[in-house]
């Protein structure tokens, strides 16, 4: 028997920015494309909470994690110090994961203002590089085996701060190393490990890299983007990723999440969620309330209580 899942929803990966700051480089108007994305155009205006509250009001999103968004980089603390002004109506935008350049001579600082707001709980320190400069996000592509990266990095399980880890197919391996070298420390994979090429080798080398990285007890994983390099996608094509994350992760260790606005470049917030709700339907109700909200809730540290108040227009 199947069911779509209707309960609560937390969604523990989506973005907010304000460009009259000019804080966002990557979404300045001269800016051109980035990490196989496709055309920005669509992203350059503002994405508030009232824009996030739009797009997810037929969803029953209960309550949200905030991922830096590349705001400038030195200036990491300033985009926290923004996410506090915001309206938390509807618990939108209630926890936060965010930016340290964790190579940084300042990171040790870095780390211990953020970890000064109640509402972090993680950081990210995108480390996607592609010998491509279209596809890249990262500078430099030797981060995870710098020392002084992963001085940065040993400091956060003292502040009790997760690792939102952003790779691409090709660097799956060397995130395995990694994750094993800092067997205390938790990370949350990114966008299903950002399977980019689309070619039956490509997805080959994603699916032997995801495998190898989901045999470590410490790494959970984000299903979410799964447009962001799928363009022309089909509800078979997206079930294809799903079903192998869930396999190489179990439903103990995945969540799903919107990435909003970027997912919005080829989705709608209602073709995401449901899609992964489509996808889900066979599975048990614990299951599919582990990867919509319990798993989501533990990560992320929120309360884990199961308001059913739908986010207001």
């Amino acid at each position: 028997m199947t069911m779509s899942y209707d309960g609560p929803i937390i969604d523990p990966h989506h973005h907010l920015w304000d460009l009259r700051l000019d804080r966002h480089p990557w979404l300045a108007a001269g800016a051109g494309r980035r990490g196989g994305l496709g055309d920005l155009a669509p992203l350059k205006r503002n994405y508030l909470p009232e824009d996030y509250r739009r797009d997810a009001a037929r969803q029953n999103i209960v309550a949200s994690v905030h991922v830096e968004a590349g705001w400038i980089s030195d200036d990491c603390v300033g985009e926290t110090c923004w996410l506090e002004t915001l309206d938390k109506r509807d618990r939108v935008a209630e926890r936060y994961v965010v930016h340290v350049p964790l190579a940084s001579r300042e990171a040790p600082a870095l780390l211990e203002a953020q970890a000064g707001f109640s509402r972090v709980v993680g950081v990210r320190d995108v480390l996607s590089w592609s010998a491509d400069p279209a596809r890249r996000f990262a500078a430099r592509g030797d981060l995870m085996e710098d020392p002084q990266w992963r001085a940065g990095l040993a400091r956060l399980q003292a502040h009790g701060l997760v690792f939102d880890l952003m790779v691409f197919p090709n660097q799956l391996a060397q995130a395995a190393r990694l994750v094993a070298d800092f067997p205390n420390q938790l990370f949350v994979l990114n966008h299903c490990g950002s399977p980019i090429d689309r070619d039956a080798d490509g997805l080959r080398r994603w699916r032997e890299g995801l495998a190898c990285l989901g045999r470590a007890p410490n790494v959970t994983i984000k299903i979410s983007d799964l447009v962001a390099y799928d363009h022309d996608w089909t509800l078979d094509s997206l079930a294809e990723v799903v079903l192998h994350c869930l396999a190489c992760f179990g439903t103990a260790r995945a969540m799903f999440a919107s990435d909003f606005p970027v997912a919005g470049l080829h989705a709608s917030f209602d073709e995401v969620y449901g899609a992964f709700k489509t996808i889900a339907s066979g599975l048990t109700a614990d299951e599919q309330s582990a990867l919509f909200f319990a798993n989501a809730a533990r990560v992320y540290r929120f309360d884990g209580r199961s308001s059913s108040t739908r986010l207001s227009t």
